[in-house]
């Protein structure tokens, strides 16, 4: 089979490699659609993955074509985090807090390929009628609601959301649908913003719109934040979710409004996927029942062959793009 393997930093090549055999609890998938995260661009280009050769590639979606006859044809996304199953989170169901996971894409071989072996446990089977390319989302989408659960928000809230990337437009959508009464974005693109208008989803003026209950940081940059807590009301929610790319700081003055105003403050970090919550099955249902919006987030689709073009763009920012998919279907 073809895949794009990361061989050393820079060095990604599409090529032929064998073809995977599944384990006992797992089955193979012939992977359908394949988001490019972000994060894999750091990954490529900067910084590696685990070991040496990987397959990236950790949002994705496909069909089961063997390894378990009552599964075969049923199309399904995958929670690319394979948990320990054996320390305290795990006991508790909280795998995204695991101390010895193990994870597809960057520590074992993720779904930049045409197949891919995948554990049983991961499967996110997908309602009648949702495509892989939609369903490639699962993941962003299911970080998004883990995001805005820990928000706390309660109707007529007016929330704000910083940075209108995909994950950013996914939890303006789940926010609204949670019962505020207003959802805003932040964002120093004014391409992002005028996308984010196609969502419905208007820039965020703090002198036009007041201060807001609720607020989601998810730039990961310390200006983000600093201006971010003088735009909460005081006994506001505030919930980290940007994955930082250097050190951030934080005025003084910015600071002293988390104290005088008592702002709450979480952070979040991935979702939750077991029986109690599942923010996976949720996600799959919200895409199936038109509540997200998230084929209309793929700005570009591109064929795994054409993978350094693609990851070249991303990291040249060559032209706007929001979200950058690898169609396999």
């Amino acid at each position: 089979m073809n895949a794009a393997v990361l061989h050393a930093v820079g060095d990604l090549r599409y090529e032929k490699v064998p073809m995977p055999l599944p384990k006992d609890g797992e089955v193979l998938m012939k992977i359908g659609a394949c988001g490019i995260c972000g994060s894999d661009i750091p990954r490529v280009f900067e910084k590696g993955t685990y070991h040496f050769p990987t397959v990236p590639g950790h949002e994705f979606a496909g069909t089961v074509v063997a390894g378990d006859d009552a599964l075969v044809g049923k199309k399904a996304a995958v929670f690319p985090l394979l948990p320990c199953r054996k320390c305290t989170a795990c006991e508790m169901g909280e795998y995204a807090n695991c101390s010895n996971y193990d994870y597809y894409g960057s520590r074992r071989d993720g779904a930049f390929a045409e197949y891919l072996a995948v554990d049983k446990r991961n499967l996110v089977l997908l309602p009648e009628g949702l495509d892989c390319e939609t369903a490639s989302l699962c993941e962003p989408a299911a970080v998004a609601r883990a995001a805005v659960r820990k928000l706390g928000i309660t109707l007529g809230d007016l929330v704000v959301i910083w940075g209108a990337g995909p994950i950013g437009l996914m939890a303006a959508q789940w926010a609204k649908a949670a019962g505020a009464r207003d959802v805003k974005v932040v964002d120093i693109s004014e391409e992002k913003l005028a996308f984010a208008k196609k969502f419905g989803f208007e820039a965020y003026d703090k002198e036009r719109d007041g201060l807001c209950d609720c607020a989601l940081e998810g730039t990961g940059a310390g200006p983000a934040l600093s201006y971010l807590v003088t735009c909460v009301k005081s006994h506001g929610h505030v919930v980290l979710m940007g994955n930082p790319a250097r050190d951030m700081t934080i005025k003084q003055s910015d600071y002293s409004q988390i104290l005088r105003r008592e702002i709450i403050l979480r952070g979040t970090w991935n979702s939750s996927f077991n029986t109690s919550v599942n923010d996976w099955q949720a996600a799959v249902n919200a895409m199936a029942d038109g509540t997200l919006k998230c084929r209309e987030l793929i700005t570009h689709r591109f064929a795994l062959s054409d993978c350094n073009k693609a990851l070249e763009m991303m990291r040249d920012k060559k032209e706007f793009f929001t979200k950058v998919t690898f169609v396999m279907d």
